[in-house]
């Protein structure tokens, strides 16, 4: 069986009751709504799962739910059901944000397989934010120089490259290092720029290049990091 939450809206009870007990024989947890603002009531930041929504309803129509979801910060991805012939309707929901459309009448297969996909486009979206907000909380561990020395990193600067940019000894840029890879808990250096190959904006230089090279060493030629 399959598992996952489904919220369904449409003003049409036997529609509504007709959509849950197809989606319920599949597996699904499933909670129907009769408008957009009463589903609006029952969701947050952290619901997780998809909406099936028809994209004609009185209040709230289909569209205006994506623009209101957008709005209050719901990453919940939608399914719009449209009726025969509203095909401009469709693509301006897709426009709009929608994961998928139905027309009907749609077969049980098709519902199935647009629910699944946008499942599975929820959880994926969910897990980076998760990994996210794990690298987050390992950048703030690390102190300013030991983020400077990673940005240096990831832009793929050899130790001594680092270390004449930053006019500190190669032995003090290989102790960052290793403070660095155990903050950040990584084995080597291949692993610390997987994680920073799509996550890049989190990362943000302490100083500009230029600024890192106008520093001068101290008098004995080598300032300590």
């Amino acid at each position: 069986m399959t598992a996952g939450k489904v919220y369904i809206v449409d003003d049409d009870p036997a529609v509504r009751d007709a959509l849950q007990l197809l989606l319920e024989a599949e597996g699904y947890v499933v909670t129907s709504f009769p408008s957009a603002p009463a589903m609006l009531l029952s969701v947050g930041p952290e619901s997780a799962g998809c909406i099936v929504a028809d994209v004609r309803m009185p209040e709230v129509s289909g569209l205006d739910l994506l623009v209101e979801l957008k709005n209050r910060n719901l990453g919940l991805p939608i399914i719009i059901i449209t009726g025969h012939g509203d095909v401009p309707l469709a693509v301006e929901a897709m426009k709009r944000g929608a994961v998928d459309f139905l027309e009907k009448p749609f077969d049980d297969q098709a519902l199935f397989a647009a629910v699944k996909r946008a499942l599975s486009k929820h959880e994926a979206v969910q897990s980076r934010q998760a990994e996210e907000r794990q690298m987050s909380e390992r950048l703030a561990t690390l102190t300013k120089r030991e983020r400077e020395i990673l940005e240096m990193l990831v832009d793929g600067r050899s130790n001594k490259v680092i270390a004449h940019d930053l006019g500190i000894s190669v032995r003090t840029v290989e102790a960052h290092r290793a403070n660095v890879m155990t903050k950040m808990r990584v084995k080597n250096l291949a692993e610390l720029v997987r994680m920073f190959l799509d996550g890049r904006s989190i990362l943000a230089p302490t100083r500009k290049p230029a600024e890192r090279r106008a520093r001068k060493p101290g008098p004995s030629g080598v300032r300590r990091g």
